[in-house]
């Protein structure tokens, strides 16, 4: 049964469904909402950006609304959809901290296994989001918005406790990569180099690179991964050559793009696209 909370004052909208809803995934498209996937007593197999993933069993998958989503099968699970009306992920990252790590992070499929007592806990909370949606008053969209916010705090608490990401109150690091995070989100396809963003964050290049090596991340490689994902996405899901992809991104010169991609795939973005086309 699907579960649904509309608010035509701001446009806000905010589902909680189960697998009916990934049926209308069976064709590949993009999810448009905000959307956590919770595999529960078995697992759920997708393909999410053109690669074959499975989420296991007692685990929650996050995705931005950007991101392309299949349904290839699997039941028993819960989706919750939200879009920025109901509950803003950058206007709310201060009480959150969420941006960059579970959402538009981009250098991998956040995924967050809960364990038996976790388990417990969601699932108690999950009974209130029920109850909330049933519940109609004057205060239901508050409710929500701050359910909404105890889900994503504690599912960022449990993927950082995965990555190895310790936090204390001022923990410089962590919040320097999600704003990069964040950043190269917003200017990937205009902005190519480290230097713009490390001046939007001031800091120097080499600080940034210095801070990220301790994170066993790169700023440029988390740069280039992101244009290699959107080549991948627009490569898959639409029907633009090479060069007009190239241009979408920022690329004058379309063997610049070209170059990048094979670096990170082996196949220039012709060669890809054509690989698509005999396996489909």
């Amino acid at each position: 049964m699907t579960h649904t909370f509309k608010e035509f004052s701001t446009n806000a909208i905010f589902n909680i469904g189960n697998e009916t809803d990934l049926r209308s995934f069976e064709t590949a498209k993009q999810c448009e909402l905000y959307t956590f996937i919770w595999a529960k007593s078995e697992a759920i197999d997708l393909t999410i950006d053109s690669v074959p993933f499975t989420v296991p069993s007692y685990s929650i998958l996050a995705l931005t609304p950007i991101q392309y989503l299949q349904y290839n099968g699997g039941k028993d699970v819960i989706i919750y959809q939200f879009n920025s009306e109901f509950y803003c992920i950058k206007d709310h990252d201060q009480e959150v901290s969420c941006v960059g790590i579970l959402f538009f992070g981009n250098t991998n499929i956040p995924i967050i296994h809960l364990d038996h007592n976790e388990q417990q806990k969601f699932d108690t909370l999950h009974e209130v989001f029920i109850d909330e949606l049933e519940t109609e008053d004057n205060i239901q969209a508050e409710m929500l918005r701050m359910l909404m916010a105890r889900f994503i705090i504690k599912s960022t608490r449990l993927l950082k406790a995965k990555e190895g990401i310790t936090e204390s109150p001022k923990s410089s690091k962590v919040d320097l990569l999600r704003e990069f995070n964040f950043l190269v989100e917003q200017h990937f396809k205009t902005e190519h180099g480290v230097a713009f963003y490390a001046e939007k964050l001031f800091k120097s290049p080499k600080t940034l690179s210095n801070n990220f090596a301790k994170l066993n991340r790169s700023p440029l490689q988390i740069i280039h991964n992101r244009i290699v994902l959107e080549t991948q996405r627009q490569l898959v899901y639409t029907d633009k050559t090479a060069k007009e992809i190239a241009y979408d991104i920022g690329f004058e010169d379309a063997s610049h793009l070209s170059r990048l991609f094979k670096k990170s795939t082996s196949m220039s973005p012709s060669d890809y696209k054509k690989r698509l086309k005999t396996t489909s």
